[in-house]
């Protein structure tokens, strides 16, 4: 029988193995970051500027998690932060390996490993692994979103409704180019002062769960 008489996967099923392949990349690079604010890992290059950085270490949890996603899955395609796409499927793994990097450069805490399926163009589920939190959030399309703390029962998650905007807390980040980092301020100077406050945790993902 063929993908497409079979129908679509389930995104149940799809999460549970995000899930698995995104705390084994988590658990990974927790336990090989060097330890001490000294004990930084080496920079193996850097993106779309100087201070744009990857290290080995997402390249490695990058590998690690599309190993063990296609060992189970051989058919699907992947598209990852550092090696960008592979594969055709009708099933695609968004893969973020190590989201907050110069985080984990530095040993702060806001960092995470990411990882969303989607089947023919969809997101269908998602799960962003929070290690030095001890947290996991899940979602599934239609189905809600979940925080699962480490050792606890999990808590759904919703959106607050009707807060207005001088009570909003917002988060952000900031580009590396210069040149957008110099407008990006100018919007921060405009918005600061009609919103509660503003956070700027260093990694989307976090910020974002």
């Amino acid at each position: 029988m063929n993908s497409a008489a079979a129908g679509p996967p389930d995104p149940q099923v799809l999460l549970a193995l995000a899930r698995s392949a995104a705390q084994a990349a988590a658990g990974m690079l927790a336990a090989r970051r060097p330890a001490g604010p000294q004990g930084r890992p080496e920079v193996a290059g850097t993106k779309s500027s100087p201070t744009d950085v990857v290290t080995e270490m997402d390249r490695a949890a990058e590998a690690m998690i599309a190993d063990r996603i296609l060992a189970e899955r051989p058919g699907d395609a992947i598209l990852g932060e550092e090696s960008g796409e592979s594969g055709h499927g009708r099933v695609r793994w968004i893969v973020d390996p190590l989201d907050g990097t110069v985080n984990y450069l530095y040993g702060l805490p806001d960092w995470a490993v990411s990882i969303a399926a989607e089947v023919d163009g969809s997101v269908v589920a998602g799960v962003v692994a929070v290690p030095r939190h001890r947290e996991v959030f899940t979602a599934v399309a239609g189905q809600g979103s979940w925080l699962h703390p480490d050792g606890a029962p999990a808590i759904p998650l919703r959106c607050n409704d009707g807060v207005p905007l001088r009570s909003a807390l917002v988060s952000t980040g900031f580009g590396y180019a210069r040149a957008r980092r110099v407008v990006q301020g100018e919007i921060v100077a405009v918005v600061l002062p009609q919103v509660r406050d503003i956070r700027r945790g260093g990694s989307c993902a976090v910020d974002l769960c």
